[in-house]
């Protein structure tokens, strides 16, 4: 269920208050344009400046909106266990089909302590539940031995890994297996990703190209040589602007390309500000290189 190009939503607003229209508009562009999957309320969603409400909010509507055509992975995570618990129960209550939950950001807790942590998550749901692995917004790294024991516990079924180390797929695939679900958190390193044993990636390029991205993961998983030259030749028209979306915080760039492309204002919360006008040049010309605009 979940693989391919799944959408690190962006979460729109107009004057400080959710945009409920633009994100219902977004969805069903998904929809439209081959996306494999929703993750509403994820970093790349704002999650940490959302109240508990719009959390519950944006996921509820992107359940709503899907109607099922689309798998729902919802941003669920905390460094609180018992919010976590919380989110990941509310997800499950109104329908989403899996919890994507962050390591615990600010605590620092030990191999042990994150092992407890989501184990927890996992006894109190019943959920699919996909680790998101990201040092550098998070400060600590998950082990391959803690996803490995993880990975024995009933709900615990893959990983968004974005350390950018190529290598923990390997590693990851040899001692968890194929079943273990990886996707990548890193546009930029998505075609090696797969081809060392990745499904499929959480991305944030996906908001403004979506059919590009959904083909480009088609391919990519493909062994024949044809469909690996077009992944690689979709991969070199992307990497100018999977760069582009990170040359300041995300979601910043990516909201002021979702602007150029008339999907919802650049509108971000605070401590996040709009891009600089030098980013808007770069990611304007990144934009124009792929054709999107």
């Amino acid at each position: 269920m979940f693989k391919g190009s799944n959408v690190a939503l962006v979460t729109p607003f107009k004057n400080g208050k959710l945009d409920d229209a633009n994100y219902i508009k977004l969805i069903h562009f998904h929809i439209k344009n081959g996306t494999n999957g929703l993750v509403p309320a994820g970093t790349t969603g704002e999650s940490p400046t959302l109240s508990h409400e719009e959390h519950e909010r944006i996921i509820e509507l992107c359940v709503k909106e899907s109607d099922g055509k689309l798998p729902v992975i919802a941003g669920t995570g905390s460094n609180s266990t018992e919010e976590a618990i919380s989110l990941t129960s509310h997800a499950e209550r109104i329908g989403a089909n899996g919890a994507l939950i962050v390591t615990p950001y600010y605590n620092k807790p030990t191999q042990e302590g994150l092992y407890q942590h989501y184990k927890a998550i996992n006894d109190k749901c019943g959920i699919p539940i996909i680790i998101y692995n990201i040092p550098g917004r998070s400060v600590i790294d998950m082990s391959v031995d803690t996803m490995a024991r993880l990975f024995e516990l009933k709900n615990i079924v893959g990983v968004k890994d974005a350390t950018g180390d190529l290598n923990r797929v390997n590693e990851t695939l040899k001692k968890l297996g194929k079943d273990f679900i990886q996707l990548t958190g890193n546009d930029d390193n998505a075609l090696e990703f797969n081809l060392r044993g990745g499904v499929g990636s959480i991305s944030v390029t996906a908001n403004i190209a979506p059919k590009y991205c959904s083909e480009f993961q088609k391919f990519s998983i493909l062994t024949d040589e044809k469909s690996k030259l077009e992944a690689e030749k979709i991969d070199k028209i992307l990497q100018p602007v999977h760069h582009s979306m990170f040359i300041e915080s995300n979601p910043s760039p990516v909201k002021y390309a979702a602007k150029l492309l008339g999907l919802c204002d650049d509108e971000v919360r605070l401590p996040m500000v709009k891009v600089t006008e030098a980013t808007k040049k770069i990611v304007e010309e990144a934009l124009k290189s792929a054709k999107l605009i």
